[in-house]
């Protein structure tokens, strides 16, 4: 039935000014995602971790107050009396700061060199904006020849907030910027990448909008990193489905003289693979709901919200925006009404990807045999890969003053000073536990937490007998416990400190079942391990849920065998040329286990959006001219435009690399290297090859394994 004149005019008209009305509700919000964010690292554990336990018991023993900033002073030779005055006044300085909850007195270290200050802020505190300003004051104020830091928890706090602060704009800008680079030398036009980059930021604000709106309501925890990647897939993905609209779009134009008729054939070619394609990846990223760590899990519903908004944007909004503009959006290379689609393949076809074909088309076995070998080469360097965490300290990617005020701290006090691993145990056997944890080597000195001491605490065992001394107030003690600080030998952040928190695990748990041991090392402990047993449990249920979907829409069990071994082996590769290149060209201390696991997610499920694309369009091409001709026709009329979008892909991941945080530069290298591999390898090579290699079988069971060879 005819749609009418009118309805024609006001259908895309009502789509675009809905879009106009989510992008001027949701942009606003786009600069307030960080309201909603956090940087407490435990807010991210499980419920069930020691730490996690631990933090929300330590409330019970003290007022609730943020985290602690520690200032070193330190002069080569020895502090002054002057030096030491200024420390005083810094001191009391920092006790009349509103933002400062409690400040301890001036600590001189053993060598004479340094003193330490203790500021622990309040619970309302913003560590970035305190951290901020004492850093400014000790460089306007401490004398010539004295150095001053602000380290511990709130300084490295601050340091991955400031690293985090271009986040919003920098990283958006340099991805919008890369893609309209890539837009315009593709389609040689100037409207169209204007386009599809209005698509991809009107998706971007809706989901924004929406993520904004469940995070305030406590649904979804977002933190940077979670912000920078929906980011950075929304604006991926959305060109993506976009480029794949616009070259069904494009190819309609050809064979209908009106808009709306080319609009309708476009949809009809297009919404299948868009809509499977999305929804791959809303099930790839769903399955990070099976984490324990809340850091993962929060990315799932996120990156989800991104996608659907992605497909939605694609199949909505560019639709009605080039139906407005129809072949005037695609000048000065308008497609003419009636005009010959180009040759794909045959001797007459013309070009790069009439060339591939002929290259796959040739030697099927060769091709795919060799592009195998090829691959599994490049993942020989996971043999290499370290990925089982990396100290706090080697987050942020080049300078960090809380870094250097870590090893200045380290060479003059106990490297655990102001950041001390607590042991929640029983009151009763409080000596007992002291004794245990003291004992342990790399504890330099245990102390109670006790409310009525002027300094929070009281000591109750040293490691060094000569420093024990009689408690001047009693212990806390809350629900029958008690709540030890250890204060470890070696840097809170280090392997050392994390091998003692695991051995003080195992000597408290001998003496009291029940004690939990918890701080900043033992969070740290606890994200890593969750993050290796997330990464073991996560991996073969994202492969077996993206196979299922694949079968069923191939209606085939080969051909979705061969492209999620085909995304597999991508995926090895990419990670161990990814590991060389870490430990060998930047030197990177290692990698969180995150790492691999988000680098599997979005590689997996995006490196099958693309031969979703392929194959669909091959199944397509296939039932109108049989198996070889139909793999030709498909990998030569989807080339291009799969080329472009793992090209437009890999450049908006890659800037993620504009963020010094290194977690986000290993996940821009890999992912952005990982969608080249499979754009160019294995899309345009290994899968084609292979699928004409088994040419029938590929569709078996269905009837399109059972045709005819040359149907």
């Amino acid at each position: 039935m005819p749609v009418p004149r009118l309805l024609r005019i006001v259908i895309p008209a009502l789509v675009v000014l809905v879009w106009l009305v989510l992008a001027a509700v949701g942009g606003p919000f786009a600069g307030r995602i960080s309201e909603v964010s956090t940087t407490d690292q435990t807010a991210f554990l499980p419920a069930s971790a020691d730490a996690t336990t631990v933090q929300e018991r330590s409330r019970d023993f003290r007022d609730a107050g943020g985290a602690p900033a520690i200032v070193v002073l330190e002069r080569d030779g020895g502090l002054t009396r002057a030096d030491t005055s200024t420390a005083a006044s810094l001191a009391e300085a920092l006790a009349d700061r509103d933002d400062v909850d409690a400040v301890s007195p001036v600590i001189p270290s053993a060598d004479g060199d340094a003193v330490e200050i203790v500021a622990t802020l309040t619970a309302a505190a913003d560590p970035g904006d305190t951290v901020e300003a004492v850093r400014a004051d000790l460089e306007d104020t401490l004398p010539e020849g004295l150095s001053g830091y602000v380290t511990g928890p709130a300084g490295f706090t601050a340091d991955l907030t400031a690293a985090f602060a271009g986040i919003d704009g920098l990283l958006l800008g340099v991805a919008l910027a890369a893609v309209l680079v890539i837009l315009v030398v593709v389609y040689r036009s100037p409207l169209l990448p204007v386009l599809v980059l209005t698509t991809a930021v009107s998706a971007l604000t809706a989901s924004i909008l929406v993520v904004w709106v469940l995070a305030d309501a406590g649904v979804v925890t977002v933190n940077g990193q979670v912000q920078g990647i929906l980011s950075i897939l929304v604006i991926g993905a959305a060109t993506d489905y976009a480029l794949l609209y616009t070259s069904r779009y494009r190819e309609a134009l050809r064979d209908h003289r009106t808009g709306w008729d080319a609009t309708t054939a476009a949809l009809r070619g297009s919404v299948e693979p868009i809509v499977a394609s999305g929804g791959t990846v809303v099930v790839g990223v769903l399955c990070l709901l099976l984490s324990d760590l809340d850091s993962n899990k929060a990315l799932g519903p996120v990156a989800a919200i991104g996608i659907a908004s992605s497909v939605l944007a694609a199949l909505t909004l560019l639709p009605a925006l080039l139906l407005c503009f129809r072949r005037a959006a695609f000048w000065p290379l308008r497609p003419v009404a009636g005009s010959a689609h180009p040759v794909l393949t045959g001797p007459d076809a013309r070009g790069l990807w009439a060339r591939v074909g002929r290259l796959v088309g040739r030697r099927p076995r060769t091709v795919w045999i060799v592009s195998t070998v090829a691959l599994l080469g490049m993942g020989t360097g996971l043999l290499g890969l370290r990925a089982d965490g990396v100290p706090q300290s080697d987050l942020v990617v080049g300078q960090s003053q809380a870094r250097d005020g870590q090893t200045v701290l380290a060479e003059h006090f106990p490297g655990g000073s102001g950041s001390p691993a607590l042991v929640l145990g029983d009151a009763d056997r409080i000596d007992a536990l002291a004794d245990a944890v003291a004992d342990a080597d790399g504890v330099d000195s245990v102390s109670a937490v006790a409310q009525d001491a002027p300094s929070g605490t009281v000591p109750v065992r040293a490691a060094d007998p000569a420093r024990d001394g009689a408690p001047a107030a009693a212990p806390t003690v809350s629900r029958g416990q008690v709540l030890l600080e250890a204060t470890l030998s070696d840097p809170a952040d280090s392997e050392a400190a994390e091998r003692t928190v695991r051995t003080l695990r195992t000597e408290v748990e001998r003496v009291d079942p029940g004690a939990l041991v918890g701080g900043v090392t033992a969070t740290a402990v606890d994200t890593d391990d969750t993050g290796i047993r997330d990464r073991t449990v996560i991996i073969p249920v994202v492969l077996a849920v993206i196979l299922l979907v694949l079968m069923l829409l191939l209606r085939s069990v080969v051909a979705p065998l061969v492209l999620i071994g085909s995304v597999i082996v991508s995926f090895a590769a990419a990670l161990g040329v990814g590991a060389l290149v870490f430990d060998h060209v930047f030197g990177f201390p290692g990698a969180d286990p995150s790492v691999p696991l988000f680098s599997f997610v979005f590689l997996v499920a995006l490196g099958v959006d693309y031969n979703i694309f392929l194959m669909t369009r091959v199944r397509e091409e296939t039932l109108r001219h049989g198996p070889r001709e139909g793999v030709l026709r498909g990998l030569a009329a989807t080339g291009g435009v799969i080329t472009s979008a793992g090209v437009v892909l890999a450049a908006t991941f890659a800037a993620l690399g504009v963020i010094p945080i290194l977690f986000l530069v290993q996940i821009a290298f890999v992912v952005a290297f990982g969608v080249l591999l499979d754009t160019v390898v294995v899309r345009s090579l290994l899968v084609p090859a292979l699928v004409l290699d088994l040419d029938r079988r590929a569709w078996w069971p269905s009837r399109l394994s059972r045709r005819p060879r040359d149907m």
